[in-house]
């Protein structure tokens, strides 16, 4: 069975809604996974797979939807320090639940290798090498003071692609302007059962299953909105 047939939250669709009225908004969701939680192994234990989607990305999206809510009542009845107060916890939560989801498709039990085609060109022209690259990304993650994400991603104003990082659950695009292409979580909860406290061993083979081919797709969408 697959993972995302163990959690579901449930999605609020208004049946009727008079003119002029606000229209209750949809609420956040955890998204589908492509593979069971043991289909990574042994990169990826099954044990850690279900905590971290089922608990821990699940928090990101119920705070979420919280804050919104009380945002919302917020912006209702005109109380701005209120509203400026939330705003913490809007980046924080809506920053899990969008770094997670894009987290979840850079992964597959058929990953690893190498990209291929405008992509690795990309790569080439960029950083050099593949293994340039791949040094990077490792280190600069690797060296992320207490928890956060490592990130390729894509500049669209000058077409490039770069390597940061971001603390914490900042997400990417509304930090620093760049479209996210490729996520590394290296919170604790992402590995600590696994790999203890050996931050590298976790991002060394977690290049084992990195998914080429969403990479390479989120990749062409961002070159496509470029050009638009």
């Amino acid at each position: 069975m697959l993972a995302s047939r163990l959690f579901t939250v449930a999605r609020a669709f208004p049946k009727h809604a008079a003119l002029g009225c606000l229209v209750p908004r949809l609420k956040h969701t955890l998204p589908d996974l492509c593979y069971d939680f043991n289909a990574l192994e042994p990169v990826i234990s099954a044990e850690i797979m279900k905590l971290h989607y089922t608990k821990h990305h699940a928090t990101y999206v119920n705070n979420l939807n919280i804050t919104e809510d009380k945002m919302a009542d917020a912006l209702k009845n005109g109380d701005i320090n209120t509203t400026i107060s939330l705003q913490p916890a809007l980046k924080f939560n809506g920053g899990g639940h969008l770094n997670h989801t894009i987290f979840w498709t850079n992964l597959s039990p058929s990953g690893g290798g190498e990209p291929t085609g405008d992509l690795m060109t990309a790569i080439r022209d960029d950083f050099g090498s593949f293994e340039n690259f791949k040094k990077e990304l490792s280190a600069t993650t690797i060296a992320i003071q207490g928890s956060g994400w490592g990130w390729l991603g894509f500049n669209p104003v000058n077409g490039m692609l770069k390597v940061t990082t971001c603390a914490n659950q900042d997400p990417l695009e509304p930090t620093t302007g760049l479209v996210p292409l490729l996520g590394i979580d290296v919170w604790e909860h992402a590995y600590y059962l696994q790999y203890k406290n050996v931050r590298p061993d976790y991002v060394k083979e977690i290049w084992n299953v990195i998914n080429w081919e969403n990479v390479t797709e989120r990749f062409a969408k961002a070159r496509m909105e470029k050009l638009q």
